[in-house]
């Protein structure tokens, strides 16, 4: 009961939030390796880091250790990850500005929206949809692939890297307009409910 009661006052000391912060401390250094042309070492950084995001759910369900902090940190991290690579890699000249504007412009829509809505009326959750796990995974690939194509010159990672790259275009667009589908629904939703009262 005691040690129940200090994880829930100590959340950090929870295995998948310690993996989620390391996750978030591996972001500096996998851009400083990109910047200065290390692109085995910056393939290897990424690749510890999506390991580190595919054990901190796992555990979290393993151990039974999920928080809310983990909750709202795991998915902050993804995207401060992420965006941080793009944005890097478009200063490279190595992602296109098209895939980096989509990938912002999406996702700088979501945090409005999101804000917009808890001053309006309070906390809201919102699940991750399909479409949305699958442009996390399309822009994950996409990464990698970029990456990766500057460490071989093979045929397959060139073709990779193209249809990830269309993937990630498709699938921010499509996870985009879900996303403000279910806003517009959950928020005509509450609507109805507080004229009802």
């Amino acid at each position: 009961m005691e040690e129940a009661s200090r994880q829930r006052l100590n959340p950090f000391r929870s295995a998948p939030n310690l993996l989620t912060l390391i996750r978030i401390c591996l972001a500096p250094f996998l851009v400083a390796a990109i910047l200065e042309d290390h692109f085995l070492l910056s393939f290897g950084l990424f690749v510890a880091a999506g390991l580190t995001d595919a054990l901190d759910g796992a555990l979290a369900r393993w151990l039974e250790q999920r928080s809310m902090l983990g909750h709202y940190l795991d998915p902050v991290a993804d995207k401060l990850l992420l965006s941080t690579l793009f944005l890097v890699l478009l200063h490279k000249g190595l992602m296109p500005v098209t895939v980096t504007v989509l990938v912002f412009g999406r996702d700088v829509g979501i945090l409005l929206v999101a804000a917009l809505l808890y001053a309006a009326v309070g906390r809201r959750e919102f699940e991750p949809s399909i479409w949305g796990k699958a442009n996390t995974l399309a822009q994950i690939a996409a990464v990698a692939a970029v990456l990766l194509d500057q460490l071989t010159a093979a045929k397959w990672v060139t073709v990779t890297r193209e249809v990830t790259l269309d993937a990630t275009m498709a699938l921010t667009v499509i996870s985009g307009l879900h996303y403000a589908w279910m806003v517009s629904r959950r928020s005509g939703s509450a609507t109805g409910n507080g004229a009802a009262k």
